[in-house]
């Protein structure tokens, strides 16, 4: 479900700024990087999308609610528009994916009989480096 359909409302700003990086005149007088800044809320997501999608915007999620994504990977602000939009995209989409819940076991006794004699016979390695008494 990459190809998730962002709303129209849920976009508060799209900013155009100077990239960064080398690109030489065209990148110093041109503003061809796209800032996306979009309210979280208005995307109408579940619960848990929305938690799961605050997991994976990390710190690119603000403490109003508001997710940036910045593309300046293109030379012209069309394509930088179209890539932005395609990560929020994808971002969300992710996000809508649910996932599969853990379910709790326990180890069995003969693991745990494994475990024990494992520790017995490591404690018994380390106890044999103590000092050499001459008695």
């Amino acid at each position: 479900m990459s190809d998730y359909r962002i709303p129209d409302e849920a976009i508060v700003e799209e900013r155009f700024l100077a990239a960064t990086g080398p690109g030489g005149q065209n990148v110093n007088k041109v503003a061809t990087a796209v800032q996306l800044r979009v309210d979280v809320y208005r995307l109408g997501l579940a619960p848990w999308a929305y938690a799961q999608l605050k997991t994976l915007a990390g710190s690119r999620m603000t403490a109003g609610g508001e997710l940036l994504i910045t593309a300046r990977r293109f030379r012209t602000q069309e394509a930088n528009r179209e890539d932005a939009r395609a990560r929020l995209s994808e971002l969300v989409g992710q996000a809508m994916v649910r996932q599969a819940r853990r379910i709790a076991t326990k180890p069995s006794r003969n693991a745990k009989a494994k475990r024990v004699d494992a520790k017995k016979s490591r404690a018994n390695v380390k106890a044999g480096r103590g000092k050499v008494s001459m008695d």
